[in-house]
């Protein structure tokens, strides 16, 4: 079977950087997918109008390169897990998973028997993976279950000790809301980064890893120097609206001071 990369950057103790995707385009994630990053993640749950069908397109124009196809799905359901590994992702991010139950649905959902309870039945995965898929996919897979609410925290020493499940990933918008936080602000509050640290330090104590999303570059570089392994560099809809700006900027930006009077 293909290694996974990702897994092995972790064994090797390094940060993975992740483009995060809400569009389905394939040529979008072709490009994006040869600028170099360790992974895309595909944003089935609040990324624009994505099934099953448009995401399998997506994971086929991201496996052109060495980029990891990954998808954060819409729910802890099994059949999701199912659509998206058949077709060839090689990794999963479980949304609003808050106590060691829900862990485990979404650990048994990614593995085949005896560990969990998917189906045999890899179509395109067996095409990019190998023939050797199902023997070598329960090690091979990424499973992340999202850390979204306070009320979760308690419970995250249970959760860690579930089986099928490789980390945890930090919702950091959902999470200040449980607290009762503005989501733009969370860096600014104390009792949201107590609860971030504390999920670092469960992962790493349980030979785990722990990622968080992002606002910015220059906080994923923070972030992976406070141990995080796992952070989107970028967005494509934020990237494209910077991008448009800053070029729209420049532009106008002459026209502006061809009115000023030279005297």
């Amino acid at each position: 079977m293909r290694p996974n990369k990702i897994k092995q950057m972790w064994r090797e103790g390094k940060p993975v950087v992740m483009g995060w995707i809400g569009s389905p385009d394939t040529y979008m994630a072709e490009v994006l997918a040869h600028a170099g990053f360790d992974a895309l993640v595909l944003d089935m749950q609040h990324g624009m109008g994505i099934g099953p069908d448009r995401a399998a397109q997506w994971f086929q124009a991201v496996s052109t390169t060495d980029t990891v196809p990954m998808a954060r799905i819409p729910w802890n359901d099994p059949v999701w897990f199912q659509w998206v590994l058949d077709a060839g992702a090689y990794g999963v991010i479980v949304p609003l998973v808050n106590n060691a139950e829900e862990a485990a649905r979404a650990g048994r959902a990614c593995r085949y028997p005896p560990v969990g309870v998917r189906s045999i039945g890899p179509n395109r995965a067996s095409l990019y993976a190998g023939s050797d898929y199902v023997l070598n996919a329960n090690e091979e897979i990424v499973c992340l279950v999202m850390v979204e609410s306070i009320n979760t925290i308690p419970n995250l020493e249970a959760m860690a000790q579930v089986k099928g499940i490789d980390g945890f990933y930090i919702g950091p918008a959902d999470l200040a809301l449980s607290i009762g936080v503005d989501p733009t602000k969370y860096r600014e509050s104390q009792e949201h980064n107590e609860a971030s640290q504390k999920v670092l330090d469960v992962a790493r104590a349980n030979g785990l890893v722990a990622g968080t999303h992002c606002r910015s570059p220059e906080e994923v570089a923070e972030r992976f120097e406070q141990g995080f392994m796992f952070c989107p560099a970028v967005a494509d809809a934020s990237l494209m609206a910077a991008a448009a700006r800053g070029a729209l900027e420049k532009v106008r930006k002459p026209e502006k001071e061809a009115a000023k009077p030279f005297y």
